[in-house]
Parts: C-alpha cells; sequence; structure tokens
C-alpha cells in the first residue's frame, strides 16, 4: 500500500498499513449513524454509505454493504477470516462475516474506524 494521505496519524497507518485492530468500542464512528458516506482515509475512495450501516454491538462500525467495485476480499494471514481492504489504494479496513443474521444481507463490515473518515450528507 502506497502512503496518500501524509497527515495520517502512527495509528492510522499502524490499522491501514500494518493491518491492526482498534479496540472495541474505541474507534469514533461505533456509534456514528449519521446521513453521509465513508470514505478511505488514505486516499478519499467512497467506501460506505450510511444507508448500509447498522448496530451489530460489536464494538466497530458494521455495514452489510459497500460502495459498488470499492472493497476488495482476500484470505486473512490467519487463513479463516476474510480481510476487507480499499480497491483503490489497498489500505487495511478491516474483515467481513457472513451468516450471522444481523441484516437480510447476511453480512457484516466489521471495519476499523481509523480507515475510514466519514464526511456528512
Amino acid at each position: 500500500m502506497k502512503i496518500i494521505n501524509e497527515n495520517l496519524s502512527d495509528f492510522e497507518k499502524h490499522i491501514l498499513i500494518d493491518k491492526g485492530t482498534e479496540t472495541p468500542f474505541s474507534g469514533e464512528y461505533e456509534s456514528c449513524f449519521e446521513s453521509g458516506i465513508y470514505v478511505c482515509k488514505n486516499c478519499g475512495a467512497k467506501l460506505y454509505s450510511s444507508d448500509s450501516k447498522f448496530k451489530s454491538h460489536c464494538g466497530w462500525p458494521s455495514f452489510d454493504c459497500e460502495v459498488a467495485g470499492a472493497v476488495r476480499k482476500e484470505r486473512d494471514k490467519d487463513g479463516v477470516r476474510t480481510e476487507i481492504v480499499c480497491e483503490a489504494c489497498g489500505g487495511h479496513l478491516g474483515h467481513i462475516f457472513y451468516g450471522e443474521g444481523f441484516t437480510p444481507k447476511n453480512t457484516r463490515h466489521c471495519v476499523n474506524s481509523a480507515s475510514i473518515k466519514f464526511v456528512k450528507e
């Protein structure tokens, strides 16, 4: 991944580049339910609409779908989970889970707040 946003904090770099994870319930967007769009904090690509965000009570922002073509799914290094990364820059966003029954789409994108930025409508 190439750093595009030179203003990323060390913690944001840890999440986006080193594939780190925030402590549950610590991210600024876990409880944000305003209307808008979530973009990649590194490159600004549109990733998620607030319409797809839902309360999962898992400790991280949760979305049941991404903006079409914005998120790439890859096998995580643990061999079990599926990692999600920004298609435009390759920044680590979090993981995707299926079959939990939270929404009719039965999908949960579990995203680190430090990897995204909210743009209010």
